[in-house]
């Protein structure tokens, strides 16, 4: 934002960040007023500073600039501006976890000038080693801490942060968690509301519900890749094509809009919340009723099958390839028509009555396979048929899916 922000506008920016990985993992995040960098970008940089082949200028300068202040004030009006209120948080007790990452200035800089009461916020000073929990809206450890200090202190509204504020999560009153199909539902749910009709790009592990949500709602949902910059980046791309879509987001969490320059920005999708919260409330509704008929599944899971050889990528491939082979000529298995990563195949109800995803990790020798299904004991039935196909490969660790089926 200190890019394109009027009265700064700076050529680029840099942040210091570990995200939510451990204090030791501290890298850095470059940015100009078209975005984040990307790899090829990073490794150009890196390139230069091995050759020391700089462009040498004058000598610059350095002063500290309290831009956290602006950029919070923006959000801050904005939500004034939408509501048409100086204060249309007043009257609402609205609790912050930052997990002692960033995202503790939301209390003072944001909610309190609108009127909320923080009482109850927490873990809102900054420190590395996380000593209360993992700053991470997927961790169970710390979505736990937020729904408690929801409950002890009678919250209407509970936020969590990640570490660097590029996701964000929520409870309600009751406690009832709004992270992965459910935040992205209630994002799309407000934005095809605004823009009718707008694509809703995701990741590939997005529930069968929330597709059927989002053309509910009017809209197009269109699943592609894992990786938040893969997201973005096809949202950008189809917008270039003249197709408007408004969001991108992962079930991670990280959910980038266009109106907000295609940053995954935590504060800015919370912000977008407390806007419809504060205009729902004076109708008497609350916020989850807009994702009351959000079809969720009976059963979820996922499994990381590690792969044990030198030339995983080849691999992971090869194994994927077969299975897509496999499943072609089975009457079983329905192959998804969108599949942008590994294999998205639904089964009927005698046969699990639900879908697995069978993809490559981006980094590491993982093959990661989600399953879920619409009834009980569907996802246990996947797995299996699953397995006996997968058992055939020696150089995949299957002790993840065979204790699962066993247990």
């Amino acid at each position: 934002m200190s890019t394109v922000t009027e009265g700064f506008a700076f050529d680029a920016s840099v942040m210091i960040t570990a995200s939510h990985l451990p204090f030791n993992r501290n890298g850095l995040k470059f940015f100009t007023r078209d975005g984040g960098l990307e790899k090829e970008d990073i490794a150009a940089l890196i390139g230069l500073a091995e050759k020391d082949d700089f462009k040498k200028g004058k000598k610059g300068t350095a002063e500290p600039v309290d831009f956290m202040s602006v950029y919070a004030g923006l959000l801050a009006d904005k939500i004034r501006r939408a509501t048409g209120e100086e204060r249309p948080l007043l009257g609402m007790k609205i609790v912050v976890d930052a997990g002692n990452g960033a995202g503790g200035f939301f209390v003072e800089k944001v909610l309190k000038p609108l009127g909320a009461d923080t009482t109850g916020s927490q873990f809102l000073e900054p420190d590395g080693l996380f000593p209360n929990h993992i700053p991470n809206p997927e961790d169970k450890t710390a979505m736990a801490a937020i729904i408690d200090a929801v409950k002890k202190n009678g919250a209407d509204f509970g936020v969590i942060f990640d570490t660097d504020v590029d996701r964000a999560g929520a409870v309600d009153s009751q406690g009832h968690v709004l992270n992965r199909n459910r935040l992205i539902a209630m994002i799309s749910a407000i934005l095809l509301e605004e823009t009718p009709g707008t694509t809703i790009v995701t990741d590939s592990v997005t529930s069968s519900g929330l597709a059927k949500f989002i053309k509910a709602k009017g809209g197009v949902h269109h699943r592609f890749k894992r990786g938040y910059k893969n997201v973005i980046n096809e949202s950008i791309r189809l917008n270039a094509a003249g197709q408007d879509s408004q969001l991108a987001i992962e079930t991670s969490g990280h959910g980038a809009l266009k109106e907000n320059y295609f940053l995954d920005d935590g504060a800015y999708l919370i912000t977008k919340l407390l806007i419809k919260m504060a205009q729902m409330r004076k109708e008497g509704k609350t916020l989850f009723s807009l994702i009351a008929d959000l079809e969720e599944p009976a059963e979820a899971q996922e499994f990381r099958l590690r792969i044990q050889n030198e030339g995983f990528r080849q691999y992971g491939e090869k194994v994927i390839a077969e299975l897509t082979e496999y499943v072609k000529g089975d009457a079983r298995f329905q192959v998804a028509p969108d599949n942008h990563e590994g294999i998205r195949v639904s089964l009927g109800r005698e046969d699990g009555d639900g879908w697995f995803l069978v993809r490559l990790s981006l980094h590491d020798p993982i093959i990661p396979v989600n399953v879920e299904s619409d009834s009980a004991g569907g996802v246990k039935k996947i797995t299996k048929i699953l397995y006996d196909f997968l058992r055939r490969y020696d150089q995949l660790d299957l002790h993840l899916m065979r204790e699962y089926i066993e247990a």
